[in-house]
């Protein structure tokens, strides 16, 4: 299985990119991953936020393979403990799951039609925190749960 992971804007801030390509370093001795940013819509302040969502579903979907397994990052998708996060892509793997799609998306969500392209929803947290730092949290969390689906000393209980 192969992930991706794929997030709406770009990254300025050099410590949370640091720490991107630092846990993207270590998740690649575990599993084939790539991180892929789509462009900011262009002159997003003209357009509702309807349009925006529209514009960046069609954008996020152009990025997709007809195989491809989508799972939302979203505030009302299902959350995990870590451990049960490192099963939950255990079975994805088992399943013969060919790629594992990660979307991080705009400030106002997804469209309907990426809502309903997507296999899953997994929320974070209930917290809210800028898509800067989830894209940190996100490839953290895949390293640590191929670290526990390995039995390595990275993660405690």
């Amino acid at each position: 299985m192969k992930i991706k992971l794929l997030a709406i804007g770009k990254t300025d801030n050099k410590a949370l990119q640091s720490l991107m390509e630092e846990y993207q370093q270590r998740l690649k001795h575990y599993i084939k991953f790539e991180f892929e940013v789509i462009q900011d819509i262009k002159n997003a302040k003209n357009l509702s936020e309807s349009q925006q969502k529209e514009k960046e579903g069609e954008l996020i979907l152009s990025k997709l393979q007809p195989t491809d397994e989508l799972i939302l990052l979203d505030e009302n998708g299902s959350q995990f403990k870590s451990v049960e996060f490192s099963n939950f892509l255990q079975k994805k793997m088992n399943a013969g799951a060919k790629q594992l799609v990660l979307i991080i998306g705009g400030p106002y969500g997804f469209s309907d039609a990426v809502y309903t392209k997507a296999s899953g929803k997994i929320s974070l947290s209930k917290m809210t925190f800028s898509h800067q730092m989830i894209r940190v949290f996100v490839i953290e969390q895949l390293y640590r749960a191929f670290t526990i689906l390995k039995n390595e000393p990275y993660h405690n209980q």
